[in-house]
């Protein structure tokens, strides 16, 4: 088993791959890390002391005097070097460089020498290196007007607010699950590699995923409809973007229903994609669920009875709770990486409705067992 340990754990890239790596309890061991270790260079020690492979993600990306994202970001690489050189430690050290290594800005320069610092290291003490240079990454959970402008449109056009261009042209980007990928991968190798360029996996201008992005607030946030989704770079976009809604300010959303003499018709979901619709039925006490997903689009909702939906983002303490009555029928999608379940609160037969986009495969489930 790996001991792995990821300076800027909390970061996001950082909480991306402890939590995948966390996903494979047998292969990997995750270190715990904290960023005040690089304030006191015995807890400092003690960290690298037990790691097998260091992923090296903490610095600073942002702050008004580029001079200090400088000497911040080599001055964190030194001070990895001298706890490796404290402890005789041959452990694999992979290191997160940029695109920007190829800019005159001092961001992109603390990076080059930062890879190159430890790339000597490691020739003169007997580690593995490698240097991993990074496009542009995207995904769930980035802070907005510092990680990515995707994150930052996310969260403008979620909170009332509207994006602003400031420069279009085309960005080649990355996936954070995918970016998540190559640096397991290159765990797995366990060879030095001085610099990898990871590849990115679409490119696309700055008004083109700006177009998208709005397409969603208006088909899935306003009218709760599943947008078309055609490549993979879609799928990712607007999970990314489902991210940034206030969950609990959001659902249960409520159905429209169009009643006469006979009873009651309810849309359910509008689609432009497929998937697979399911019902169930839960006696009253029951708990189904306790499973996350990472990739999958799920909604649940309630047409006869009374549940609680319980949802908790899996890095997270913090449970929402949503009510739902199927004398109002309601929905209530789940995020990727919440861990979610519902539960049967009332004293009659609880009716379920479910649809995913994507059918049940035993051989690739993503269907993680985790407890609310």
């Amino acid at each position: 088993m790996l001991k792995i340990g990821i300076t800027g754990q909390e970061g996001f890239v950082g909480s991306h791959l402890y939590n995948t790596l966390g996903l494979q309890p047998e292969k990997y061991e995750r270190v715990p890390y904290d960023k005040s270790f690089f304030q006191n260079p015995e807890k400092l020690e003690n960290f690298v002391a037990q790691c097998d492979v260091i992923v090296h993600l903490a610095a600073m990306n942002r702050h008004p005097d580029p001079e200090v994202i400088y000497e911040t970001n080599v001055n964190l690489v030194k001070q990895l070097i001298t706890a490796l050189e404290k402890t005789n430690s041959k452990a694999h050290v992979l290191f997160s460089s940029s695109s920007q290594e190829e800019k005159d800005n001092l961001y992109g320069k603390s990076k080059k020498e930062g890879r190159e610092l430890l790339s000597n290291w490691a020739k003169n003490h007997g580690g593995t290196f490698t240097g991993l240079v990074i496009p542009n990454v995207f995904g769930p959970f980035g802070a907005p007007n510092y990680n990515s402008f995707i994150a930052t449109f996310c969260h403008k056009l979620t909170h009332g607010e509207t994006p602003e261009i400031q420069q279009d042209g085309e960005v080649n980007l990355i996936y954070v699950g995918e970016l998540v990928q190559e640096i397991i991968n290159k765990i797995e190798a366990g060879v030095s590699e001085e610099i990898y360029h990871v590849p990115y996996t679409s490119t696309h201008k700055v008004t083109e995923v700006l177009a998208k992005l709005e397409n969603y607030k208006t088909l899935y946030l306003e009218n709760g409809e599943i947008p078309e989704l055609k490549t993979p770079f879609d799928y990712q976009l607007f999970n990314t973007y489902r991210t940034y809604i206030d969950l609990e300010n959001h659902f249960p959303v409520k159905f429209t229903q169009h009643t006469d003499h006979r009873g009651a018709f309810v849309e359910l979901i509008r689609l432009g994609i497929g998937g697979q619709c399911s019902f169930s039925t839960t006696v009253p006490g029951i708990t189904r669920g306790n499973h996350f997903h990472t990739r999958k689009i799920e909604r649940f909702a309630v047409i006869k009875g009374k549940a609680l939906i319980q949802l908790r983002k899996i890095d997270s303490d913090q449970v929402l709770d949503f009510y739902l009555d199927g004398s109002e029928p309601a929905y209530v999608d789940m995020p990727i990486w919440y861990t979610h379940n519902i539960k049967n609160i009332g004293e009659e037969e609880l009716y379920t409705m479910f649809w995913i986009n994507e059918p049940y495969n035993p051989e690739n489930p993503d269907t993680y067992f985790v407890e609310v």
